[in-house]
């Protein structure tokens, strides 16, 4: 287990997430704003996750959030560094059923607080859609800044928000 909130814990994704991750990303909607195309089947899935390099290589990634009442697997948060643009990028995607309850904003400022108190990053930064006013909303509301307007995949228009961290 990596966090703990009131209502959540974010742990390390594995390979045996295969399933939600994939029936996660199968809704078209879910992935509306993201870019990213569906996985073929849970093996795909899997596939990505056993080659999942982020916790190695820089010692924190994306992690499932679950439900502590229940332990319900209702999506994923946290951090992701971004080599491309030499920083790291907060994200997060849950299922549609659980959306409007608070559950991306108080797992996404718990991977904040974490980034900054424990992992002593300078800055993290949340990258949208522009459309996705939803997800832009979360930015705001756990304190990232607007910086810029962007091109996201080189095609699609976005919008950057920052934080820096006291040192």
């Amino acid at each position: 287990m990596i966090l703990k909130t009131e209502r959540l814990y974010l742990r390390e994704l594995t390979p045996a997430d295969a399933k939600h991750f994939h029936d996660l990303n199968a809704d078209p909607l879910v992935v509306r704003y993201t870019g990213d195309p569906p996985f073929e089947n849970v093996a795909a899935a899997r596939g990505f996750l056993n080659n999942y390099e982020q916790y190695n290589k820089y010692g924190y990634g994306r992690w499932a959030v679950l439900i502590k009442e229940n332990d319900e697997w209702i999506g994923w948060c946290g951090l992701k560094y971004v080599p491309e643009y030499e920083d790291t990028d907060i994200g997060y995607r849950f299922f549609r059923k659980h959306w409007g309850k608070g559950y991306a904003t108080e797992s996404a400022q718990a991977s904040l607080e974490y980034g900054f108190e424990t992992l002593k990053l300078k800055k993290i930064v949340g990258r949208s859609f522009k459309e996705n006013t939803a997800s832009i909303c979360v930015l705001e509301k756990i304190g990232l800044q607007f910086e810029k307007e962007i091109l996201l995949d080189g095609k699609f228009p976005g919008v950057q928000y920052g934080l820096t961290g006291n040192d």
